[in-house]
């Protein structure tokens, strides 16, 4: 296990240190380059384009322009293909998202009294279309539509339209069907990757165009969102996946082990480190780990020992907690586990993560699937500025005023006093004498 990436922070250079935190996705320059093209054959070609793409990168058999759209019949085949747990276990989980999301949604509007005489306020209204991208590469994602249509549909988004790569059969993951019917999503468009993003943004033939695209993608998917950030909101920064597992003595190292490989899985391009202060723990968790990629695929083995033993993952022993908890906020994790039996004393150091998730009995397996705050998250140090995809994610937000008669006079002064120290005379103009030869008595 001496291949595992085993750090000490004491032992660090500030470069070093600051390494560490670099994510798979943080130079996009090759991925930038590539998808210009992919971008202007779809704007050029639309639903052409997306057979084209989807035939070559994705090896789907059988896609046509006559069939990138799911219909009726492909959702009710997969409710007939996937099992009754599975359809089971998609319905728990969407039934905590969407309560969730129903607590978390805002008033439909509000109005202070700001002064007397004076209101202001904020009104939420729904945006009218909404992308959903849903990755395949590395697998069967429905717990993605699950998290990207539910508060969409909570949010009354009265155009929601799934995006997600054809499989080499060239139809929509069964699974992926059932979240979005049970979701109340049922427009599904056979598309992926850069392709996807620009069909979302321009529109097709087949495919009408959205004005925001939320979802997590691999770095073409990244990059096609950034080009297009002036044609389509690109919505938050959602990568490849990344955790950290902040450990302290209390725990057995193998349990941090096994967690730290929940995100490892999911592709070599992952993040994955356990932070901890006690050596016991890292030590216990570099034993473990041979013992928990016994007990999984061929394929998930493989991208987790690359994340693990490269630059973007493995153990890292701090000092102390503090230590510990400040190179946390130098990361700003997507996803962290704080595994304590007291990890509450731990959680006001936080301040740059994503979700945090509190304890031994709460892996990011449960908040993947069933817990009910949205899995998808920012990554590649987004949690610095951005939160989880929300409710409001899909709205709009106007801030609202009335001035009523009584209110006027003193804003209006305040108001006309300002606008003449910035030059602007027709701001001043506006709430001046001139003003009340046209307010009838």
């Amino acid at each position: 296990m001496t291949d595992v990436t085993y750090k000490v922070l004491s032992e660090l250079s500030a470069q070093e240190r600051a390494d560490l935190v670099k994510r798979s996705e943080t130079d996009l320059s090759f991925f930038l380059e590539k998808v210009g093209p992919i971008i202007e054959e779809v704007k050029a070609d639309g639903d052409a384009a997306l057979v084209r793409f989807g035939t070559d990168f994705d090896k789907a058999r059988g896609l046509t322009v006559d069939n990138l759209k799911a219909t009726e019949a492909d959702f009710d085949e997969a409710f007939d293909l996937v099992e009754d747990d599975v359809i089971e276990a998609i319905r728990f989980g969407i039934d905590n998202i969407r309560r969730f999301h129903e607590e978390q949604a805002p008033e439909p509007m509000w109005l202070k009294e700001m002064h007397p005489g004076a209101f202001a306020g904020d009104r939420f209204t729904p945006i009218s279309s909404v992308a959903l991208y849903v990755p395949r590469g590395k697998g069967s994602f429905p717990s993605v539509t699950m998290m990207t249509a539910t508060p969409g549909v909570v949010a009354k988004v009265p155009n929601l339209a799934i995006f997600t790569p054809p499989g080499p059969d060239g139809k929509v993951d069964a699974a992926t069907l059932v979240a979005a019917r049970t979701a109340g999503v049922e427009t599904v468009y056979k598309a992926g990757g850069a392709q996807a993003v620009a069909a979302a943004a321009f529109g097709t033939e087949t495919v009408k165009p959205c004005k925001k695209i939320v979802g997590p993608g691999s770095p073409w998917v990244v990059a096609a969102k950034r080009l297009l950030a002036g044609v389509i909101d690109p919505g938050l920064p959602a990568g490849p996946s990344e955790v950290v597992i902040l450990a302290d003595d209390t725990i057995d190292g193998g349990l941090a082990a096994m967690d730290l490989l929940i995100e490892a899985e999911h592709g070599p391009d992952s993040s994955a480190w356990l932070v901890t202060s006690s050596e016991r723990v890292a030590k216990e968790a570099l034993a473990a780990l041979p013992k928990h990629w016994a007990n999984m695929t061929e394929q998930r083995i493989e991208f987790s020992k690359t994340v693990l033993t490269g630059p973007s993952g493995g153990i890292v022993v701090a000092r102390d907690m503090d230590d510990a908890c400040a190179f946390v906020n130098e990361y700003g994790p997507e996803h962290l586990e704080i595994m304590s039996t007291k990890p509450f004393e731990y959680l006001g150091m936080i301040t740059e993560a994503a979700e945090i998730l509190l304890g031994t009995h709460t892996p990011v397996t449960i908040a993947n699937f069933a817990l009910g705050p949205n899995a998808v998250l920012p990554t590649s140090m987004g949690a610095n500025t951005w939160g989880p995809l929300s409710v409001t994610d899909f709205m709009r937000r106007s801030s609202i005023g009335y001035v009523t008669p009584k209110g006027y006079p003193p804003l209006a002064k305040n108001a006309k006093i300002l606008a003449d120290y910035e030059g602007f005379s027709s701001h001043a103009n506006a709430v001046s004498e001139l003003r009340q030869a046209y307010f009838k008595d």
